[in-house]
């Protein structure tokens, strides 16, 4: 497979979206209650163990190579402060809206399509716009082991798995309909913040993430 090419093509999102100088970047939040919440159908979840997920990934990996996911960071403002939208799979696992890319397809057609199935009332995205800003980092899996890095190391040449995480921007309002079988939450920042026991090692490192960016709260 064509896993040197892969890696090159992940690596140079990050460039492509890199800032040219060191000014804060402003980012604009609305009030949660601007936003209109419901549900859908359910998604229906693959019931498998660890040894069965890593057996699925290995027979991806040699049909299609390394596998990128893509996922979103979406903040709104509640009680003056920023607060993550998680969604939460079966009461206890928490996710950043995503999910797996198609062969061949884009970083930022992929995410609007799993925000699209996630997150709005039509699976196309036909009555939904998702504004996918920049890529604000990466975690790479080295091997089929089931631990994320976020660096990849030199010593290995072809990583199993990457996982980019990029900022969408909210409008001022929006209509989010959620499958029933999942929960949309609204975490604080602060909660989030290195939280890796409950929230894992990506969600936990977002506010780092975030740092070069001056999150202004716009009231409505």
């Amino acid at each position: 497979m064509g896993d040197d090419t892969g890696v090159a093509a992940a690596a140079a999102t990050v460039n492509d979206h890199s800032s040219s100088g060191d000014h804060r970047k402003e980012l604009d939040i609305y009030p949660l209650s601007c936003y209109y919440f419901g549900s859908k159908e359910a998604i229906v979840f693959k019931d498998e163990t660890l040894s069965d997920r890593i057996n699925r990934m290995k027979s991806n990996y040699a049909a299609h190579g390394l596998r990128t996911s893509v996922e979103a960071v979406i903040l709104v403002e509640l009680f003056k402060h920023p607060h993550l939208l998680l969604l939460q799979v079966r009461n206890s696992i928490f996710k950043l809206p995503g999910g797996r890319l198609r062969p061949g397809e884009s970083d930022i057609d992929g995410l609007r399509r799993k925000l699209s199935r996630k997150l709005s009332a039509s699976e196309d995205g036909s009555d939904t716009e998702w504004e996918v800003g920049e890529c604000l980092g990466m975690w790479w899996r080295h091997d089929f082991e089931t631990l994320l890095y976020p660096y990849l190391s030199p010593n290995v040449k072809k990583p199993k798995e990457c996982t980019k995480i990029f900022l969408v921007r909210l409008p001022e309002s929006r209509k989010f309909i959620v499958p029933k079988n999942l929960k949309l939450l609204a975490v604080p920042l602060c909660q989030v913040h290195e939280n890796q026991k409950t929230y894992g090692p990506i969600i936990s490192g977002v506010p780092q993430l975030l740092s070069k960016f001056s999150i202004n709260i716009i009231d409505t």
